[in-house]
């Protein structure tokens, strides 16, 4: 027989709660009913050894095992077992009130397809929020999310939000700690998905034991994720800035020695300015191998302007490009070396010399840097048939 469905689960994850646990059941339980809602309420467990499933069970939830450890790992458990079209998912340590969901389940009808909780619209109760967490750790990681992505959610660390669960379950979530919460943003931002926000209330849990979170552990798992997310951000702007860095320096320092101020700039600063530019033209590659890389594998959405730039972007003319800047190079080479033996492979002006060695090594660098990226872009553009089982007797 087939499983009975919902119209919304209720879902909490849950990891030894049993001090608050029965009070978020009953809150949620009086919301499905005094609101005439067809739900149910879900326990995804996180191997609690202090009898919370028994506490859930007799109050008529619904409990589910989820073996593997961990924040996120426990709430994709209970997104895959729940039977609600609608899911919402809070902590269960009493600091959402589970008795005011009318404002997201009013959304998800609407057609939204990812209702988040705002604390900062809301309200945040004195001694609900760590200040590190309430003026830096949650404005600036949110701050960052926005500005990558172009979110508009304004609290990308809110534990009570609701969606459609064939949404969610279309994004491939992967993380299992608490940097679950920023994918979901994240990858509903990227792949498009109806976002809205509600005013949230956060109240002092109810636990007197430690939270599970960590601040800074946490917090930068949180920052990791956005940053790997965000190939521009992490590798093509710095390279870029980089690139420009260098070449407007290598540019500046090869007529002679400059001054500013009491301060002589001269063929040492040349030699950075190549580094530079090295470093950065390894950053913009990166740059396009992960944005590649991210959408073959279904982990970042199709980006049309990144898909008709790499129509130009060929093994032959990546070739062509990096051999003509070797063949400069090794001009350049050639041309210090006969400079040298006009006088016998003698003692030289180093500020003469550098100033020709250093664009020339520069460009057989960042030659052969193009020379191998091509070849490697080529290799992840390769189309792959599926394997080919031979015939019996063949």
């Amino acid at each position: 027989m087939s499983e009975r469905t919902y119209e919304l689960t209720i879902l909490m994850p849950c990891l030894n709660e049993a001090e608050t646990l029965a009070t978020c059941i009953r809150k949620a339980s009086n919301y499905l009913e005094k609101n005439g809602v067809d739900g149910e309420i879900l326990i995804a467990d996180n191997g609690s050894t202090d009898g919370s499933q028994d506490i859930a069970t007799s109050l008529g939830a619904r409990v589910v095992p989820v073996s593997m450890k961990g924040y996120g790992a426990a709430l994709m458990g209970g997104i895959q077992a729940a039977r609600g079209r609608y899911v919402i998912m809070g902590d269960a340590d009493d600091s959402y009130d589970f008795s005011e969901l009318g404002g997201f389940i009013g959304k998800l009808r609407e057609g939204f397809e990812l209702v988040m909780g705002n604390r900062f619209q809301g309200g945040i109760k004195p001694g609900a929020m760590p200040p590190l967490h309430k003026y830096l750790g949650n404005p600036v990681l949110t701050g960052i999310g926005r500005l990558f992505f172009h979110s508009p959610s304004g609290d990308f660390h809110c534990g009570l939000r609701g969606f459609q669960k064939a949404a969610i379950e279309r994004l491939g979530l992967q993380t299992t700690g608490m940097e679950f919460a920023s994918e979901m943003v994240v990858k509903a931002t990227l792949f498009d998905l109806r976002i809205a926000e509600v005013p949230t209330v956060l109240s002092p849990d109810g636990r007197s034991r430690p939270p599970h979170l960590r601040s800074w552990r946490d917090g930068w798992r949180h920052l990791r994720f956005l940053l790997i997310y965000s190939p521009r951000w992490l590798f093509l702007y710095p390279g870029i800035a980089l690139m420009l860095a260098g070449l407007g320096l290598l540019a500046w320092l090869l007529p002679g020695p400059r001054h500013v101020g009491a301060v002589v700039l001269d063929i040492h600063t040349l030699v950075y300015s190549s580094g530079l530019i090295m470093v950065g033209l390894q950053a913009c590659l990166f740059s396009i191998f992960t944005k590649f890389f991210g959408m073959t594998s279904r982990l970042l959405p199709p980006d049309p302007f990144f898909e008709r730039a790499m129509r130009y972007v060929t093994l032959e003319r990546g070739l062509l490009f990096g051999l003509a800047l070797l063949i400069a190079g090794f001009a350049g080479s050639v041309y210090a070396l006969v400079d040298w033996r006009g006088t016998a492979f003698g003692p030289q002006n180093p500020g003469e010399l550098m100033r020709v060695v250093v664009p020339s090594l520069t460009a057989i660098t960042v030659g052969m840097e193009l020379v191998f990226a091509s070849f490697f872009l080529s290799v992840l553009q390769l189309k792959h048939l599926p394997a080919q089982v031979p015939a019996a007797g063949g």
